[in-house]
């Protein structure tokens, strides 16, 4: 059970690093503005980055997860 949230949790940041990705690359081409993502004194492009950040993070802590349980058994 354990496992597969963490195989789910890998799979939801690797969604993020796309996603994240994609986007910063469409803006920096011009085809997206990113102004649109940006709110108070944060740029567009700093709260995109965040969420391919967060996804790369995500997936670090859900392979650590496993495998710290596979080397645990």
């Amino acid at each position: 059970m354990l496992t597969r949230m963490y195989n789910w949790m890998n799979l939801i940041g690797i969604g993020f690093i796309l996603v994240g990705s994609l986007v910063l690359i469409l803006g920096m081409i011009g085809l997206i503005d990113l102004d649109v993502f940006a709110f108070g004194i944060s740029a567009g492009v700093r709260v995109v980055g965040t969420l391919a950040i967060t996804g790369c993070l995500l997936s670090a802590i859900a392979c650590f997860a496993l495998e710290f349980n596979y080397a645990k058994s």
